[in-house]
């Protein structure tokens, strides 16, 4: 192995800049045994050793983690202790488990502050576990999860391309070609109901807190028409009619997916229309002053997302709105979010995380102008980008 071949020698290695030569002393420095010895029993650098070691254990132990919460969810966990406190015998009956089982699960529940002690003998709800009660959303996903764990069984492979189909590619009928309003290859805009049901479920159960926060950093004040695309079962339009007086809206979706939203505008006597068909084969429905993208780009390959976009903006009159709301990768304090997703969508076998910077190039590209990004209250969510076609 040649000093080139390793970080770790960069600083023996000519002509490397003078940063990459000190991060690489740096690397020397944390690969020892020596200094990480020596760090965890220095007085001034004990905390920060002990931090990372923390971080290092949490990242061994996620998937463990991430399995205590779907017990708790399964388990209906915090429904049951929102209605009281309870002492283990009694909640182990309650969850149908033999006590020392409920103990260990209680045990990794409050070290993970999903649940709390109360008392000498009772738990009840943690600050996160608070959090999830009656959160159709949050509990939606984390049982969805169970897909993508089935996928990540060998991560290597997954990167690879070695696993086809992957469980997220058959859950999600769009993936592979488009989204819930272009076709897929293998599965045409004319997928049959059942095909589409489970996955529009799930984006109904957290589309409205979605809509919530995009309609709360922009409100529809002056719009005339709203057309939504890969709009699911007409969570979002009917939010925005809830909030904006006057508002007609079309949603375009897949075909099944749009007869699920047609029958939900007409029980609720809303002025909406849902038009089945796929973006990739048919053009946008006209009429509409304003567009809504939401997270509908980031489950696109690039090519098909710029299609998408210059759709959208040949079916926008001149000075026409565009309101592009998903999760975007590089989101300061929430830089997570775009590894989860970078992983997340490759098992879906379609699309990316984006930033910022990067969709408002791509809104360039395809026609749009007066690109500006709208604060939200919960960027690690959703984050907004409003465009006007040019």
């Amino acid at each position: 192995m040649t000093a080139r071949s390793t970080p770790l020698a960069a600083t023996l290695v000519p002509g490397i800049p003078w940063l990459d030569r000190a991060l690489a002393w740096r690397d020397r420095q944390l690969a020892s045994a020596g200094f990480r010895r020596w760090a965890a029993a220095f007085p001034l650098t004990r905390p920060i050793a002990r931090r990372r070691t923390a971080a290092l254990f949490d990242l061994c132990a996620g998937f463990v983690y991430a399995q205590v919460l779907v017990a708790c969810v399964r388990l209906r966990l915090f429904d049951i202790l929102a209605e009281a406190p309870l002492a283990t015998p009694a909640l182990a009956a309650r969850l149908g488990l033999p006590p020392d089982a409920t103990a260990r699960l209680l045990d990794a529940a409050i070290a993970l502050k999903l649940v709390a002690r109360r008392g000498r003998d009772r738990v009840g709800l943690g600050p996160l576990g608070a959090a999830l009660v009656g959160n159709g959303a949050v509990t939606s996903m984390i049982e969805h999860h169970a897909h993508l764990y089935d996928d990540l069984r060998d991560p290597v492979a997954l990167l690879r391309g070695e696993l086809n189909p992957t469980a997220l590619s058959r859950y999600w009928p769009y993936a592979k070609g488009g989204h819930s309003a272009g076709a897929k290859g293998g599965h045409p805009a004319g997928a049959p109901a059942d095909a589409t049901a489970e996955y529009t479920a799930l984006m109904a159960a957290s589309q409205s807190m979605i809509a919530a926060e995009v309609l709360d950093a922009f409100p529809l004040r002056g719009v005339r028409c709203l057309l939504d695309v890969g709009g699911g079962d007409g969570s979002f339009i009917a939010a925005a009619i809830a909030r904006t007086p006057g508002l007609r809206a079309i949603l375009f979706d897949l075909p099944p997916v749009a007869d699920r939203a047609r029958a939900r505008f007409a029980a609720a006597g809303l002025d909406a229309t849902a038009i089945g068909g796929s973006f990739r084969d048919d053009p946008l429905p006209t009429g509409a002053d304003t567009i809504s993208l939401i997270r509908v780009v980031h489950d696109h390959d690039d090519a098909v997302a710029l299609a998408l976009l210059r759709a959208a903006r040949a079916a926008l009159p001149k000075g026409g709105t565009l309101l592009l709301a998903e999760p975007m990768a590089a989101t300061p304090g929430a830089e997570a979010v775009g590894a989860y997703f970078a992983i997340y969508l490759l098992a879906m076998g379609s699309g990316r995380p984006r930033s910022q910077s990067e969709l408002q190039g791509m809104l360039r590209t395809a026609g749009f102008g007066a690109i500006r990004a709208v604060p939200t209250s919960t960027p690690l969510l959703t984050r907004l980008l409003v465009a006007k076609a040019a």
